[in-house]
């Protein structure tokens, strides 16, 4: 999948899901699980034992029909192994303008995290694709992106951190291209109780949610 593509499928699907879990085997049960609700979109943090391995394996099994990214990538380092293992897109947790430029060399999506405006303007000028807002519930949440779409209407912004079902939707309404879910999509309990239907229909009722939001802002 080139660049456009990926950039296409965030946009289009409004949410990208997070993984960040105890084992491998783990993630690659919760990544199928989130692609039987329909998403589209897997991001492995590196944070995963394995992580690596994971992507490969879902970049081998998966790399056509779904989109396959790391997070919580730190270093160009981290981040180049990502891209060789099939990496798609880059999620950073801060700003990192070396990651920016890493992904521009190997023509991938990144996705990098910001808190403030004058972070959120130095991603987009360094050429970041969207900016990852982050943690966005603690820097003012959906009332915050809000303030940002005013002087930042050309800017994707994807909040990140303490988006919820409950939410989800006012984070759209407030103007995020896409909202990025980890432990209210993937809950402790389901994992503990390896109850992966469970991931299915938190996946589905997040996009039920993006799309409802999207729908009633078309028609307002």
């Amino acid at each position: 999948m080139d660049k456009h593509a990926a950039i296409e499928r965030i946009t289009d699907e409004g949410l990208i899901p997070v993984i960040r879990v105890p084992t491998a085997r783990e993630a690659l049960d919760v990544a199928e699980a989130i692609e039987k609700g329909g998403v589209g979109i897997i991001e492995i943090t590196m944070s995963v034992p394995g992580a690596i391995k994971v992507l490969e394996e879902l970049a081998d099994r998966r790399g056509e029909e779904i989109l396959v990214g790391a997070g919580t990538v730190l270093d160009t380092e981290t981040g180049r192994i990502a891209l060789l293992a099939g990496a798609r897109f880059l999620v950073t947790p801060a700003l990192s303008l070396k990651l920016i430029e890493l992904a521009h060399r190997y023509g991938v999506v990144v996705i990098p995290g910001a808190a403030t405006p004058t972070e959120i303007l130095t991603a987009w000028e360094a050429g970041a694709d969207m900016v990852k807002v982050f943690p966005a519930a603690h820097v003012g949440g959906p009332g915050f992106i809000k303030a940002l779409k005013g002087p930042f209407p050309q800017i994707p912004l994807v909040p990140t951190g303490g988006v919820t079902l409950e939410n989800a939707a006012a984070y759209i309404n407030a103007g995020a291209t896409a909202v990025a879910v980890g432990g209210e999509l993937v809950g402790k309990a389901a994992l503990e109780q390896r109850d992966f239907k469970v991931i299915t229909e938190n996946t589905r009722a997040f996009l039920e949610a993006i799309r409802k939001a999207r729908s009633a802002g078309r028609g307002a």
